[in-house]
């Protein structure tokens, strides 16, 4: 092979999840309503819906591309960028943010260097803001993955990221 003609492998696990979401897009051909689960069916797959799965779920689909955008914009819960391993939701709802829930979300910002909506450069977490968690009573509450942590403060979050944080090991030496 050329240079020009090799594909990255990017492109080839590309190729490979829109192969798998035309098997699973199938059942959703003429369905009513059943846009919104083939774009969960494509986020699965991805992790988040890049434009190839727009393109490719408006054209199985055959529903106008615009459309398709439309409802990934709309709902909060499909979203069109890359996301971190783990989701940081920092509640802000009322006694969230009367308990210094602004103040623990400021510190998550600083210590992973990133503002809400963003993902880390290294891929392991996405912080969000959220409304409520239901633990009004133990507020300030943060929520990681599917985790809730109680009455957090500012000063605990490093250890609450450590807790989900991947080993990062060093290389070896070569042994003389």
């Amino acid at each position: 092979m050329t240079a020009s003609t090799e594909k990255c492998s990017c492109e080839v696990l590309e190729e490979e999840l829109l192969a798998t979401l035309d098997d699973q897009l199938e059942a959703y051909k003429g369905m009513p309503g059943g846009l919104i689960p083939a774009l969960h069916v494509a986020q699965g797959l991805f992790g988040y819906i890049p434009r190839s799965a727009i393109r490719h779920v408006s054209e199985v689909l055959d529903i106008p591309m615009s459309e398709v955008y439309g409802v990934v914009s709309f709902y909060h819960f499909f979203t069109t960028q890359p996301r971190g391993k783990h989701t940081v939701s920092v509640c802000l709802g009322t006694a969230c943010y009367v308990r210094g829930g602004k103040r623990v979300l400021e510190a998550f910002k600083q210590k992973l260097g990133i503002d809400v909506g963003a993902t880390t450069p290294d891929g392991q977490f996405t912080l969000e803001v959220a409304r409520c968690f239901g633990a009004c009573g133990l507020a300030p509450a943060v929520r990681v993955d599917e985790d809730v942590h109680r009455r957090v403060k500012p000063t605990k979050i490093g250890a609450i990221l450590e807790q989900y944080a991947e080993e990062i090991t060093e290389p070896e030496e070569a042994a003389v």
